[in-house]
């Protein structure tokens, strides 16, 4: 089971502690660490993330995981450290969330008709079939 950071979870962990906690891989949280979304402390070559870097690897994935782009993901996980702040985030969010969930509504409108026409093409070969058998 994976353990989310808490306010009391401040001691720094590893990039293997990380990887592990999130079930990333280091590359990935390498990746996102070269785009500018984390910033982990440096000890020599390695790597130090403080509880604020797994909040921000968590605000991340789940980004990901509700298909924003990573580009958007980190305008809205700046603007919480930025102008116009935590309201100003929060209600940027919710706009995105509007227009995620009326794109992904368009995809399941556009599947279902995929779904009866591919059900409807399947009826006639299969009609089509039976009489050049018979």
């Amino acid at each position: 089971m994976t353990t989310r950071p808490t306010p009391s979870d401040d001691e720094p962990r590893t990039i293997a502690q990380v990887a592990e906690e999130f079930g990333v891989t280091h590359r990935t949280i390498r990746h996102y660490e070269s785009l500018g979304l984390l910033s982990p402390e440096r000890d020599g070559t390695r790597r130090l993330f403080h509880r604020r870097d797994r909040i921000r690897l968590d605000l991340v994935l789940r980004g990901r995981r509700l298909g924003f782009p990573l580009e958007e993901i980190r305008r809205i996980v700046d603007m919480y450290d930025d102008q116009p702040g935590e309201r100003g985030q929060l209600e940027y969010l919710l706009s995105q969330i509007d227009e995620r969930r009326a794109d992904l509504e368009q995809r399941r409108a556009d599947i279902e008709v995929a779904l009866t026409e591919l059900g409807t093409l399947e009826r006639r070969c299969r009609e089509d079939l039976d009489s050049l058998r018979g």
